[in-house]
């Protein structure tokens, strides 16, 4: 076992690393400015690296290393992070701000809201971060975007707007959290409210924090209140109990007032059906689409996942109606087991 934990301490000393973003001193939160005990909550952001088999659904996608964040909020090792960094993991390693090592099992993976769990092995040595609220975090709040690393690889910020989100990968949020300035390594960094309490999880460098304006850099978070609702499904079954949405496979994204296909996932049902990239999307079931956001509700809408999304797409010059039998999405992936 300890020849493992060396092995394991080597490779989590080179996450460390990754996980050193160089970040200015006047940017760092200060203790005593705070009117709860910073380095206990940030103790709770651990270092986080996980290896992704390569014959993996999200293999080609996302790699098969990945490094970022997690966030302890259980007393029994469980770690809260953003979804993509554990999506099919085959070994989850973690580290704390001391140094201590431990591997984790991962216990659930959402894909509608993006968040993630893993439980640790053996103890930490850490105490977990409380829960907070999201819904109640106001625009212009200044909060802390906590990094692995303790108050040197924190920054604290503002959060800049609450809207919407729709991601190409046929992902949308209701309301997201967005934050400024940028984390430099933002992957399942904690946004750590006022009064201490974990309010989001870091997902998305993004250059439109602000509404409308293309040049504003920021972070993305996921609303820590999407985890309640669905937490005792996640720990009892790995993922959310609800209806499986229908899944195409299908990467659009907007440019100019369009929605183009920028890329299909391998045999996946939107390239069964017949889409190509660089087709722009016009209608769903015959309903004209404004944005992103309309296109994936509008498919959602349809039902199940299974049902047939009918489509139009322009290729070139010509109109084209095609219909997408959809699938689950789940079905194409590595998922952990129920525990």
């Amino acid at each position: 076992m300890s020849e493992i934990k060396q092995a394991n301490g080597y490779r989590l000393h080179s996450a460390m690393q990754f996980l050193a973003p160089e970040i200015s001193r006047r940017a760092q939160p200060r203790p005593e400015n705070y009117g709860f005990d910073l380095d206990r909550a940030l103790g709770a952001v651990l270092a986080l690296r996980s290896e992704i088999p390569e014959d993996a659904f999200t293999a080609s996608i996302l790699g098969t290393e990945r490094e970022g964040h997690g966030v302890l909020i259980g007393d029994d090792g469980l770690v809260l992070t953003i979804g993509y960094l554990i999506a099919e993991a085959s070994l989850v390693t973690l580290a704390s701000n001391a140094g201590k090592v431990a591997y984790a099992d991962v216990v659930a993976y959402d894909y509608d809201t993006g968040f993630g769990l893993v439980r640790a092995n053996e103890p930490l040595d850490v105490e977990p971060i409380e829960i907070g609220e999201s819904a109640t975090l106001g625009v212009g709040t200044e909060v802390i975007a906590g990094g692995h690393g303790g108050t040197r690889q924190s920054m604290v910020v503002r959060v800049v707007s609450k809207r919407e989100f729709a991601g190409y990968w046929e992902y949308l949020l209701d309301e997201a959290v967005f934050t400024a300035p940028p984390h430099p390594n933002w992957g399942g960094t904690a946004l750590i409210g006022p009064d201490g309490k974990l309010r989001a999880i870091g997902s998305l460098y993004v250059q439109d924090a602000l509404p409308g304006n293309n040049t504003s850099r920021g972070n993305m978070f996921v609303p820590i209140d999407l985890l309640k609702p669905i937490l005792p499904d996640l720990l009892t079954f790995g993922r959310a109990s609800r209806r499986p949405r229908p899944w195409l496979g299908m990467f659009t994204t907007e440019v100019e007032g369009h929605l183009v296909v920028a890329g299909l996932a391998s045999n996946g049902p939107a390239e069964r059906g017949g889409i190509r990239v660089g087709d722009l999307v016009l209608r769903v079931a015959g309903q004209p689409v404004a944005d992103l956001a309309d296109m994936l509700r509008l498919i959602w809408s349809q039902g199940d996942a299974g049902v047939e999304i009918p489509l139009t797409v322009q290729r070139e010059e010509r109109l084209c109606e095609t219909v997408v039998p959809s699938a689950n999405r789940y079905d194409f992936m590595k998922l952990p087991r129920p525990h």
